[in-house]
């Protein structure tokens, strides 16, 4: 099968659910793909033959569902994989990044020893909507030293324009846009 017939393929697998969580959202729900084994195949491999080029010593995955696409990434990639959770989950001592939520704000960690200056990483999520969180993660890697290589959604909502959040040099990728 080529790229369009995959990315059809992996759309077409994706449910939409109409007012969730609130009156005129739609819901990109990707639990029924990620219950067929060759669908989910198919996602990790394109997310990984986008950077199959690029050296990555580590993935890190925004929580949570950045750790469902994360860890099978990493395993094919020969990387390794990093955490970034919400306040107070992870053991031993953190850095954290604040970001803006519609009201109010909230935020991220990782540990402080988990990338090395120099490290090359690409950050990995579900989705990208207004780019917030991926910001904050962006800038965490930063704060750590680490090289920040990429980062990688399944899904992107275009109209919310999350991508201008970025650097232009940097490479984004995502698999599925609505």
């Amino acid at each position: 099968m080529n790229t369009t017939d995959v990315v059809a393929n992996v759309k077409s697998k994706i449910r939409s659910v109409n007012d969730f969580p609130k009156k005129g959202i739609i819901f990109r729900d990707i639990t029924t793909a990620l219950k067929e084994p060759e669908v989910l195949k198919e996602m990790i491999d394109y997310l990984c033959d986008q950077f199959k080029d690029v050296k990555i010593d580590y993935i890190a995955g925004i929580e949570s569902r950045g750790f469902i696409f994360g860890m099978p990434m990493a395993y094919k990639l020969n990387a390794g994989f990093v955490p970034i959770r919400k306040p107070n989950k992870l053991p031993a001592e953190t850095i954290s990044q604040e970001y803006q939520l519609e009201y109010g704000t909230d935020k991220i960690e990782i540990h402080t020893d988990a990338i090395k200056e120099g490290d090359n990483v690409l950050i990995v999520d579900d989705l990208l909507a207004t780019g917030g969180t991926a910001e904050a993660a962006c800038k965490l890697i930063k704060k750590t030293g680490g090289n920040l290589v990429g980062i990688a959604f399944l899904i992107e909502l275009e109209d919310l324009k999350g991508r201008d959040k970025f650097d232009k040099d940097l490479k984004v990728v995502s698999m599925l846009k609505y």
